[in-house]
């Protein structure tokens, strides 16, 4: 018989609730597990094309190609960390000089505070004091935590690696996998599904990239002009922190303010370390983002915001950074699924980006005309199931 059960509405409703309830707290009790698998996924889609090219340009062996990408990899992390190190070394010589220089810049805001709203600084004292009587017992919370985040962070940073070489390794095995899991006349579907996952999230990750660099760049140069120490360190930290939408700035921007205070205690420092970032937000923002790192597969603001505080509650800054690029994958699939489109509708951006004022384009933000739908066009090569390998498509163009 095939007779096919219709639920009412409410009923479909409570069901995808659940899952969505069943998976969040699967992917939270399993997120030390989950994480670096996902990330190593990323990792492993952006290393294919080397992979690729090293097999059909340079001829090597399978598993040598394999394992001079992820060690290309591994040495550009390396080169990162080893400078970072550098920097960090010489900017923790400083402390006593932030401390002092924080000090001034507290003396002066109790002043302003007594001045202006006639509380003495003794009474300030007291409330701070009563604030933070429970500093010692927290400190010392605090720093067990941040020993155990560390070595999970060590343990991670060994483990991605290592399953980067596996996906790669195992790509035709794992891509059989999904063929067996569905029906051959749903195989040309999964195949355009798997090729746009690949394309989005490639374009996503290589236009960080690119962003981490130009923002890096952009404002080391910015600190440089006016006169702050450990510019280089700043700017990389920046672009680095840049890579978690919205809220890593943020941070960002504190830290720099924090460190602008090793050279001098002048406010002016702190006014234009706060002009550099904003300004270096705006060209980000603006222009860097729309051209470069936009994806295919275009997420709205209020999703991507909602996503990734979600992905900060169940995994921290891990599940920030996984946010969007699960959030595409999503999106791919939802766009391709008859029954699922309204949610991967519901999920884009299909705002027009600028508008046309006396020949000068500028961002558009509120009009309501609905463009085409979105669909990721990519001249790749598709991959043809088979028992035993994955051979190129004959009818593709590449």
């Amino acid at each position: 018989m095939n007779d096919i059960l219709k639920f009412p509405f409410y009923a479909k409703l409570t069901l995808v609730l659940l899952g969505l309830i069943a998976i969040t707290f699967i992917f939270y009790i399993s997120q030390n597990i989950l994480v670096p698998v996902m990330m190593s996924l990323l990792f492993a889609i952006l290393l294919y094309p080397i992979v690729n090219f090293l097999k059909a340009k340079i001829r090597l062996p399978h598993v040598v190609a394999v394992m001079i990408a992820v060690l290309l990899f591994v040495l550009v992390f390396v080169g990162l960390f080893v400078v970072l190190s550098y920097q960090i070394s010489d900017f923790t010589n400083d402390f006593d000089k932030i401390e002092k220089n924080i000090s001034i810049h507290l003396h002066n805001i109790q002043g302003f505070i007594h001045d202006n709203f006639n509380l003495s600084t003794r009474e300030q004292k007291k409330y701070i004091d009563s604030a933070t009587e429970d500093s010692v017992q927290k400190g010392k919370e605090l720093i067990g935590t941040t020993l155990m985040s560390f070595t999970d962070t060590l343990m991670n940073l060994t483990l991605i690696p290592i399953y980067t070489f596996l996906i790669l390794l195992y790509r035709t095995h794992f891509l059989l996998f999904l063929s067996k899991l569905f029906k051959k006349e749903n195989h040309e579907k999964l195949k355009d599904i798997l090729t746009n996952i690949r394309v989005a999230i490639n374009s996503y990750i290589v236009g960080l990239i690119i962003e981490m660099i130009l923002v890096s760049a952009m404002t080391t140069v910015g600190f440089m002009l006016i006169g702050v120490k450990y510019a280089i360190l700043l700017g990389l930290v920046t672009g680095i922190l840049n890579l978690i939408p919205y809220i890593g700035i943020l941070v960002a921007g504190v830290l720099s303010i924090l460190a602008s205070l090793t050279g001098t205690p002048d406010l002016s420092i702190i006014i234009g370390v706060i002009a550099i970032t904003v300004v270096v937000q705006l060209i980000d923002n603006n222009i860097i983002v729309p051209m470069i790192v936009s994806s295919k597969v275009e997420i709205n603001a209020f999703i991507s915001i909602i996503g990734i505080i979600i992905g900060g509650a169940i995994a921290g800054v891990s599940g920030m950074f996984l946010a969007l690029p699960i959030l595409a994958i999503l999106k791919v699939i939802f766009d391709r699924i008859e029954s699922l489109e309204p949610w991967g509708y519901l999920m884009g951006d299909h705002l027009p980006k600028t508008y046309t004022w006396r020949k000068i384009k500028l961002p558009l933000f509120d009009s309501e005309t609905v463009p085409d739908k979105n669909i990721i066009k990519a001249d790749v090569v598709v991959p043809v199931f088979t028992e035993t390998t994955t051979e190129k498509n004959p009818n593709s163009t590449t």
